[in-house]
């Protein structure tokens, strides 16, 4: 374990690489890791009393209230007083962000900035093999031929939430949602930014701010 207890919150919008950013700190630092989604679907699939509760809201399209997600949080959380750990997808809001800090300490808030246009450049070109799965993106790993798939020939589409005007929609959304959680933890100093278009570019930023927190278990260049 590190020698060092620290807390920090994990924020980036959707096709940020936020997971690749965040796999690579629990990788490199000794870190627990709590994803809200993953939280959630863990409850749901168990059939707590918070997971039924919160499915109600989820299956009539609203967001699940304030109070059962800070209730589930801080229980996952008391379980881990001894330790370093790392939040992502909570807090959404800020009664959210409130509640984390009248409950537990906060070293940081990591804030990973990448351009709206890069993001929907990056999501909109992916398309998929429906019957296999096959993921191909038109400028990264392109199909052999234009829209098919290269084993089968058969047509690849493209998933709604992949789409440019879906892609526009969430990434709307998300800046509404987090920019007065961001203005929260700006006004605490809290906030650390990263900017940069690809994750390998924003690593080793997040790293050299990390090891002034902690110490790195293994550093492994990423070019």
């Amino acid at each position: 374990m590190a020698s060092k207890i620290f807390r920090a919150v994990i924020m980036g919008a959707p096709g940020s690489g936020k997971g690749t950013i965040a796999t690579r700190i629990i990788n490199d630092f000794e870190l627990k890791y709590l994803a809200s989604g993953d939280l959630l679907r863990k409850q749901i699939h168990e059939k707590s009393v918070n997971g039924l509760t919160a499915k109600r809201y989820i299956d009539s399209g609203e967001l699940v209230p304030d109070h059962i997600m800070t209730r589930m949080i801080m229980y996952e959380l008391s379980k881990m007083r001894n330790c370093s750990w790392m939040l992502d997808g909570y807090p959404r809001t800020v009664k959210q962000a409130e509640a984390l800090l009248r409950n537990e300490p906060l070293d940081l808030v990591i804030n990973l900035r990448v351009p709206f246009d890069t993001i929907i450049d990056r999501i909109k070109g992916r398309w998929i093999h429906p019957a296999s799965g096959r993921i191909y993106h038109t400028e990264f790993s392109p199909p052999k031929e234009p829209g098919k798939d290269d084993e089968t020939g058969e047509p690849l589409v493209q998933r709604d939430d992949d789409k440019e005007e879906t892609v526009k929609a969430r990434l709307e959304h998300y800046r509404r949602l987090t920019h007065p959680v961001l203005s929260f933890y700006r006004n605490k100093g809290m906030v650390e930014e990263f900017a940069g278009k690809y994750s390998n570019e924003i690593w080793p930023n997040v790293h050299r701010c990390l090891s002034g927190y902690l110490p790195a278990q293994q550093y492994t260049h990423y070019d």
